[in-house]
């Protein structure tokens, strides 16, 4: 005990000395601080070389080839999605390419589980905003088995009415799942204040009306319309030659025969207008903020620096809004700002969520820092800190074949140059400040952001008019309806979720 003790009184007098130290050279913290390390210098990225081919029949095909490892990816993109959906079939794009590989050809959807698995490959399905997809990883000694069942999906879905329901019922229970988690919920309803009623901002996985109606001859007539090869792209990368890659592309899609696809007529989104959405869901412990407003498509010149300018507000290397929110003002564990760029429009989203009683001021600081963003120049260094994380992520969205199809395909599908990925790391360091400050003075619009809030509206609605927000809309969440236009479902409408 004697010895503890003067061990820990000498222990004591060390801290104490240090101290003293300290306040005698001024107001300094006693233990030294370290700032993070610079990032190391940007390695050469070396973009594989490719070739850009096409059939007959109007299949877009792209060769990549990269021999780092004996692994072919083959990854097909039909040019339809949920963007495609009938006002009245809300989920069709997405049901039906969840059906594509649950049953095609001479198969079931058993026998192509245990064929993919036999080889040790990987075999996907699904559907976007504009998009549908096929996909498959194998072994180079298995490309043959690849081809065979994705021509099979593509071309030869089956649509067996036992599967249907099995995926329809799938597809309801996600909804209902969905319907009592305040994220989603608040997802959901920024992309209808933003997009209105434009495909974007109607709900992609259906509702529970429009999933319970489907039949399969919806399902036949999407794929008849859409899954032709002149509205389809494919890459097919890794360890494989070109002439050899192509002439298995040729030998399995070539007599897919070409059709009309239909012309899409849709009416532009809205332009952005102020608007405050409280969904009320009692139960909720804390407050899901969404903010934001309509952006660009991702072909739009201005994409580059816009995308940064995003960054900064809440991306990876920068996050305007994680300093302030967490950092200093301890009112989140996490907040971020996406620039979502789709074939016809886009939006920009800022999201966090906070307790409950600090609802009204962490939505005042999102509101601010879109202000300060459109306002004043960004510094030198957050610019830098943002754009040394897009170069030295970039590498890693190019280390797999899969990957690699994945970059190849997207430029190709928003029209972009392919030859603009090995120049990604100068497009994305010729933005300045000044360009920052360009484009958010035209495109960040504070004063008509779409705000979205779910929780325990009682806890929070009284401080959202000292906070500047006095006009909002309530809605409780059973009587949300996301096809409404004042989001509100009326008497004799299907209940939640709709």
């Amino acid at each position: 005990m004697r010895l503890k003790t003067l061990v820990t009184f000498g222990l004591l007098s060390v801290v104490t000395a240090m101290m003293a130290a300290q306040a005698a050279q001024g107001p300094r913290d006693v233990w030294p601080r370290e700032n993070p390390p610079r990032p190391l210098p940007a390695r050469p990225v070396t973009f594989p070389p490719y070739e850009v081919r096409k059939l007959a029949n109007g299949l877009q095909v792209v060769l990549v080839s990269q021999n780092e490892q004996p692994a072919i990816s083959v990854r097909m993109i039909i040019r339809a999605g949920a963007a495609q959906d009938p006002k009245d079939k809300l989920g069709v794009a997405m049901l039906t390419s969840t059906l594509l590989d649950q049953g095609a050809g001479p198969r079931t959807a058993e026998q192509i589980a245990d064929r993919i698995d036999f080889i040790g490959g990987a075999l996907g399905t699904g559907a976007g905003n504009d998009l549908s997809f096929v996909n498959a990883v194998v072994m180079n000694d298995s490309y043959e088995v690849a081809l065979e069942l994705m021509a099979d999906l593509v071309q030869r879905p089956t649509f067996a009415p036992e599967e249907i329901e099995r995926q329809r019922q799938q597809a309801l229970s996600a909804l209902k799942v969905s319907a009592e988690d305040p994220g989603a919920v608040a997802g959901q309803v920024i992309d209808r204040l933003i997009y209105g009623f434009h495909p974007y901002g109607l709900p992609g996985n259906g509702t529970v009306r429009s999933l319970t109606s489907l039949t399969r001859a919806d399902f036949v007539d999407f794929h008849r319309a859409y899954f032709v090869p002149n509205n389809a792209l494919i890459a097919v990368v890794g360890d494989i030659a070109p002439d050899e890659a192509m002439k298995g592309v040729e030998k399995h899609f070539a007599a897919w025969k070409p059709g009309q696809v239909p012309a899409m007529d849709v009416t532009d989104p809205p332009d952005a207008t102020k608007r405050v959405i409280v969904i009320d869901k009692k139960d909720a412990v804390q407050t899901e903020i969404r903010v934001g407003h309509i952006a660009i498509p991702r072909k739009h010149a201005d994409f580059e620096a816009i995308n940064q300018a995003v960054k900064i507000l809440g991306g990876e290397g920068a996050n305007r809004l994680q300093q302030v929110l967490r950092s200093k003002r301890q009112l989140t564990y996490g907040a971020s700002a996406d620039l979502d760029s789709f074939k016809m429009a886009g939006a920009v989203v800022a999201e966090t969520n906070t307790q409950t009683p600090s609802t009204a001021e962490a939505l005042r600081v999102v509101v601010d820092e879109f202000s300060r963003l459109q306002r004043e120049r960004v510094y030198d260094d957050e610019l830098d800190g943002a754009q040394d994380y897009m170069v030295g992520h970039f590498p890693l969205t190019i280390e797999v074949p899969d990957a690699i199809a994945t970059q190849v395909l997207n430029q190709l599908f928003y029209e972009l140059p392919v030859e603009d990925l090995p120049r990604y790391r100068e497009r994305v360091l010729r933005v300045t400040p000044d360009e920052i400050q360009r484009v958010a003075r035209w495109f960040i619009r504070p004063m008509q952001l779409s705000i979205v809030l779910v929780g325990n509206a009682d806890a929070f609605v009284n401080d959202l008019k000292s906070a500047g927000f006095v006009d909002f809309e309530r809605i409780p969440i059973e009587n949300l309806d996301l096809l409404s236009a004042d989001f509100q479902r009326r008497s004799g409408s299907p209940a939640r979720p709709e």
